[in-house]
């Protein structure tokens, strides 16, 4: 027979899945808003996240992630250089300040689009690496698609206005959090709050890095068109989450939403750890085994991003078919975890069995057969 038996309630732990836990209501003004647990990728608050809308400069993490591809291949090194054209060195907006007809140092370039967000520096970066801005910005769309950008087209390099070139909300977390994973020699760049070039000093744009937060990334954006925009992220006492904000109203509205989020998402939620790969959850009755019982055991570590307040009321239980029938094969799924809290939808996991159990003999069997009918299943 099926059974469901409540396991424990549980005081602290890891997280799952996005599913884990709902988004819940908080009200902002920025028009697009995405927060996410890093580690979990539990959606904290989501407000408009798939709405199509203008990235402006935050185009340049997809342009610094390509450049980053690169050095980790190692078709390209950090003091290497690169050309910059008479397009480079006459495009507007904020600048890194390039001198047409020098080359310049990857590294700078590096700093020259996360620190000064310089549109002429991605231009540099997307001529040298695919001959024309376009080819590049092609590139950028194909490198989204791969990593899930479903809502994403680039048409430059930079997030200059174009109404072809457009992204998410939540596809921006996801290009920041595949940053932070894949490129950690390269994304502390993100965290530098100054970088001169060519005798002009200018400070990194990210409004976080400064307000105690533990910001150490990502990038600001702004047009007209887009308003006020921010990919930002923090960690406190190894937790991170990741930020998106867009359509603010001014850079003042940006810096103060964005440190009154982030803030939110540390104090009111928390990861818990539930089980570590391996764990026993329970030992279960085994019908005609050599072994009376056999371990479930958890095949990966299980952790849960919740609302503080949801914490005492998380409960765990396990299914499964009592008595699980011998042969038992070690790793096979024999039963499900269900977590279930305020707050969170319920989730459920595989659990496995945690040894293999052998038929009994065929003289065990009839001594097991005749307990049976002598004392019964039990409930």
């Amino acid at each position: 027979m099926a059974r469901f038996g409540l396991i424990l309630t549980l005081l602290g732990a890891m997280a799952l899945a996005a599913t884990a836990v709902k988004a819940q209501g908080f009200d902002t003004p920025a028009e697009q808003a995405l927060l996410l647990d890093y580690q979990t990728g539990a959606t904290l608050l989501a407000k408009n996240a798939d709405e199509r809308m203008y990235p402006s400069s935050m185009t340049k993490m997809m342009t610094a992630h390509l450049l980053f591809e690169k050095l980790r291949d190692g078709s390209l090194s950090l003091d290497d250089t690169l050309p910059v054209s008479e397009k480079a060195w006459r495009k507007g907006g904020s600048k890194m300040f390039v001198e047409v007809g020098k080359n310049v140092r990857v590294e700078d370039l590096i700093r020259g689009i996360v620190v000064q967000s310089g549109n002429d520096a991605t231009i540099v970066v997307a001529e040298g690496l695919a001959g024309s801005e376009d080819a590049f910005a092609e590139e950028m769309t194909a490198a989204g698609r791969d990593m899930g950008m479903t809502g994403s087209q680039f048409r430059n390099a930079s997030g200059w206005p174009d109404p072809e070139h457009y992204t998410t909300a939540r596809d921006l977390a996801v290009l920041a959090t595949a940053t932070i994973r894949e490129f950690p020699d390269f994304y502390r760049y993100y965290a530098e709050e100054v970088f001169t070039y060519n005798g002009i000093k200018q400070r990194n744009r990210n409004p976080l890095l400064t307000k105690g937060v533990g910001a150490d990334g990502l990038k600001t954006g702004h047009t007209e068109a887009a308003g006020f925009g921010l990919v930002a992220s923090a960690v406190r006492d190894e937790r991170r989450l990741v930020l998106v904000l867009n359509g603010m109203e001014s850079e003042s509205q940006r810096a103060t939403e964005s440190e009154r989020i982030m803030s939110w998402g540390f104090r009111e939620w928390n990861n818990y750890t539930l089980f570590k790969a391996g764990d026993t959850v329970i030992d279960v009755p085994v019908w005609l085994g050599e072994s009376p019982t056999v371990p479930l055991v958890m095949a990966d570590d299980l952790v849960l991003t919740l609302p503080r307040k949801a914490r005492q009321e998380m409960k765990v239980a396990v299914r499964f078919e009592e008595p699980i029938p011998a042969p038992v094969t070690r790793g096979a799924k024999v039963g499900t975890l269900v977590v279930t809290a305020p707050g969170a939808d319920p989730v459920e996991v595989p659990v496995q069995a945690g040894a293999d159990i052998a038929v009994l003999s065929p003289l065990g069997r009839v001594a097991a057969a005749f307990e049976y009918l002598v004392w019964g299943g039990g409930e």
